[in-house]
């Protein structure tokens, strides 16, 4: 396994629709197995395949609180094949938006069909955060950033704040 780089807003290839997989292959595997990797060392709960530069429609999540057992979800082409109309308002923060964080509002029960580790087809039912961390991981597959959902006035400071703490960290 090995720890992948985490791109930054505004790297471009966040902004890419990413391509479904033909299956989950010993290829496909290692990369969720990389993400996984990369996601815990972050620290983070969640990881889309184009944060790491991969422009396929993977994602990794573990909401598990640190006195917990790990419990990995690894999913392959997820989709949401419903929603509940009630609401939830969550500050989300994420990998490739460093240090920032913001109220949005999701859906507060969703339920998936993806393709698992073994590349079987499974369904799963989520609420409260598991929900909202599906739904924020899936969005990046479409090249969606949850700052997107941001006033542009909010988006471009947070923006701004992101490329500086970048170029901050970068060793002249």
């Amino acid at each position: 396994m090995a720890i992948l780089p985490i791109l930054t807003a505004p790297d471009p290839l966040l902004k890419k629709k990413a391509k479904p997989v033909d299956a989950v292959d010993d290829d496909i595997r290692k990369l969720m197995d990389d993400m996984l990797e990369t996601m815990y060392d972050a620290p983070g709960i969640g990881l889309a395949a184009p944060q790491v530069g991969v422009s396929k429609r993977v994602i990794v999540l573990d909401i598990s609180k640190d006195d917990e057992d790990a419990q990995p979800l690894k999913m392959a082409n997820p989709e949401i094949i419903w929603e509940s109309d009630d609401i939830n308002t969550y500050e989300e923060g994420c990998l490739s938006v460093p240090e920032q964080y913001a109220e949005v509002k999701r859906p507060s029960h969703v339920k998936v069909r993806y393709l698992d580790y073994q590349n079987e087809i499974r369904e799963i039912e989520a609420d409260e955060l598991l929900a909202i961390c599906i739904q924020h991981e899936m969005d990046h597959l479409d090249g969606i950033l949850f700052i997107d959902y941001l006033s542009s006035l909010k988006r471009n400071m947070m923006i701004r704040k992101v490329k500086k703490l970048v170029k901050d960290k970068v060793p002249a």
